[in-house]
């Protein structure tokens, strides 16, 4: 049974690397023999999805590669090398695997110091992101590019991916008021970019602090197309937080993970389908389910369940709902999916009023800081009506995908339009 095992497990990584179709940047990079990196100290931030498509860790190929001096880790939510669970502190430590210390910039330090840049002439940036702009990993590249620009230090991109596509932008750009680490920048919560794609926008429209510029190289991947899945890329998918743990995970997210911030319902989290649900004790799941599948949303089904989930919401009750079904991932547009359903339960259960329940009020601050805008609270909260805020949700698609376009590094392929009412997302375009 275990010769069995193992036989399978190596024929998986042979199938995976034969039929990868897209060169992450770490790979060009060591083709191109680490040129822009020769004689230089190194430094590098990662976490376990930093790997090239045989499985072997960025902090090992550098640690490895001729002519470059890697001199310093620096680990964002989750930990170098993973092993720390999600919002937990990351302590600072030294990498067992090739005895390089490692810094935290996920605790009381969430931007490399002065001190921790002082051995390096090049910070590295190698991280699987999920495409949503309230995804941490953004912030800390973010937070590093403006510590390297104030500290004369380079900065380089090995890019990777974005999950969810390149043409799938939604949601309006973060506030003023509503800017943290769940939400630095003023860009859509799905901005339609790759890591490196980001990282030239940020730098040439001035939204780091103080409108510094940092000295930027972007390794681009070879292969990747803008209207790629993940799956088509053959690329081997490392789960970049414990409740990511397939790339269809990222598709999830932005359907649900808005809703999932007031532990109002469950999501998933807590259960086997994370992102992928909306289930309570108090829900009738064939109603619910017939009611969100009525609204006829482009690209998206819902199939009723029930669930006893292990931990979080809902922990060894028996809730039920519906389970979420992308079946356009182009033709949905995902972060309006949980509106709908925060709908349409409102309709069938009128005492159930999301924001005024006393256990949800801590979380609301929260709520909008991952919206972007105090906007998306308020004026849903009115009526619980999609119809309130798709406008206010979708203002800033077109404009920002105009101006990140210029930075595109791949091929372009035809754009999905945003909904502009709520009849354009009420299509009858779904598959049952």
């Amino acid at each position: 049974m275990r010769r069995t095992f193992i036989t399978f497990a190596l024929a998986t990584v042979v199938m995976t690397v034969a039929s990868a179709q897209v060169k992450p940047g770490i790979e060009v990079l060591r083709d191109n023999g680490f040129a822009e990196l020769k004689g230089k100290r190194v430094g590098l931030i990662t976490n376990p999805t930093g790997i090239d498509n045989k499985f072997k860790s960025t902090v090992d190929i550098l640690h490895q590669a001729p002519g470059v001096t890697l001199t310093a880790l620096y680990a964002p939510e989750h930990g170098v090398r993973g092993d720390i669970h999600a919002g937990d502190k990351v302590d600072n430590m030294i990498d067992p695997a090739t005895g390089v210390p490692v810094y935290s910039i996920f605790g009381k330090t969430r931007k490399p110091t002065p001190e921790m840049l002082r051995d390096i002439d090049v910070l590295v940036y190698d991280i699987q992101d999920n495409g949503c702009r309230s995804y941490t990993f953004i912030s800390s590249m973010g937070n590093a590019m403006e510590a390297c620009a104030e500290n004369g230090k380079e900065f380089m991109v090995l890019d990777r991916p974005n999950p969810v596509g390149g043409n799938k932008i939604e949601g309006n750009l973060t506030e003023d008021d509503c800017i943290s680490f769940v939400s630095q920048f003023k860009i859509p919560y799905l901005y339609g970019l790759t890591p490196g794609e980001l990282a030239k926008y940020l730098n040439e429209e001035g939204m780091l602090a103080n409108k510094a510029k940092v000295n930027l190289t972007v390794i681009p991947m070879e292969g990747w197309t803008r209207d790629m899945s993940f799956a088509d890329t053959g690329m081997p998918w490392v789960l970049p937080s414990p409740h990511i743990p397939n790339p269809d995970a990222c598709i999830y997210y932005p359907a649900s993970g808005i809703l999932g911030e007031l532990y109002f319902i469950s999501i998933g989290v807590g259960y086997t389908l994370p992102f992928k649900l909306f289930c309570a004790t108090w829900i009738d799941a064939e109603k619910f389910a017939k009611r969100m599948n009525d609204l006829h949303l482009a690209g998206v089904y819902f199939r009723p369940i029930h669930i006893k989930p292990f931990y979080s919401v809902a922990k060894g009750e028996n809730a039920q709902g519906v389970e979420i079904y992308v079946t356009d991932r182009e033709a949905a547009q995902l972060t309006m999916i949980q509106f709908y359903a925060i709908q349409e339960l409102y309709k069938l259960y009128p005492d159930k009023k999301i924001f005024e329940i006393e256990e949800n009020k801590s979380r609301l601050r929260m709520f909008d800081q991952v919206c972007g805008s105090k906007q998306i609270r308020e004026r849903f909260g009115k009526r619980y009506r999609v119809e309130d805020i798709i406008d206010y949700w979708n203002k800033d698609v077109d404009s920002f995908r105009a101006a990140s376009k210029k930075y595109w590094l791949y091929p372009a392929t035809p754009a999905t339009k945003p909904c502009k009412s709520e009849k354009d997302c009420c299509k009858s375009k779904t598959t049952k």
